[in-house]
């Protein structure tokens, strides 16, 4: 079963009083297991697909499904479990809360979503990035690649079927972005979740199984 369907999406945004057409007529799927690159310059659609796809935001015309389920028949309540339980999301600026010890920012969907042995789990999902020894540090005491780490581990601690991914590396030096590349490709392999990463390197994106250039809102 495909975990994403997009089937002829349009996005249309009102800009000043004039429409922008963000997305005109895009398609694509996703199966369990599959890491997939979304690539084009800033401004061709990457961030609006991701935001479609993650039941954020809805399409002007066109459906998104997420495992089966389609995002535009769901009500407030449902549309907030499915991406509770079913997405996860890794932002350029990590988004991790300043006030939250590292452990409890990766705990923090599971409390969300009345999940037991949160703790249990979110340091099982810190061993996995390989930050067992920094569950008691603060977010500022850490590095860029470890913020972004720490991150990856909240996303999957709730293992969800879809993870996604906007610009990951844009912050980060190369190496250390080539690292957690790495660690996407084995999100998709050790949990089978279905990746979908938007960047603007095209470096990024010879590393995933399938790339899709994006221009003007439409892949190419």
């Amino acid at each position: 079963m495909l975990i994403l369907e997009i089937s002829d999406v349009k996005k249309r945004y009102l800009a000043q009083g004039q429409e922008v057409m963000a997305l005109a007529g895009v398609s694509l799927t996703l199966a369990p297991g599959e890491f997939v690159s979304l690539v084009g310059r800033s401004g061709c659609g990457k961030s609006t697909l991701l935001h479609l796809a993650g039941a954020m935001d809805f399409p002007s015309e066109g459906t998104v499904s997420i495992d089966g389920q389609q995002t535009t028949s769901l009500d407030d309540a449902a549309l907030t479990t499915l991406r509770r339980r079913k997405v996860g999301f890794i932002f350029q600026n990590f988004q991790l809360l300043p006030t939250l010890s590292v452990v409890e920012n990766v705990e923090l969907p599971l409390l969300l979503a009345g999940e037991p042995q949160e703790r249990t789990r979110s340091l099982e999902a810190l061993a996995w990035v390989e930050l067992s020894d920094y569950g008691n540090r603060m977010p500022h005491q850490l590095s860029g690649g470890q913020m972004q780490r720490v991150a990856i581990a909240r996303a999957l601690v709730h293992r969800p079927k879809l993870l996604l991914a906007d610009e990951p590396t844009g912050n980060l030096d190369t190496t250390t972005g080539d690292r957690i590349l790495d660690l996407l490709r084995r999100a998709a392999k050790d949990f089978n979740a279905a990746v979908l990463m938007a960047t603007h390197s095209v470096e990024s994106g010879r590393v995933t199984d399938r790339t899709i250039a994006m221009l003007d809102g439409r892949i190419r």
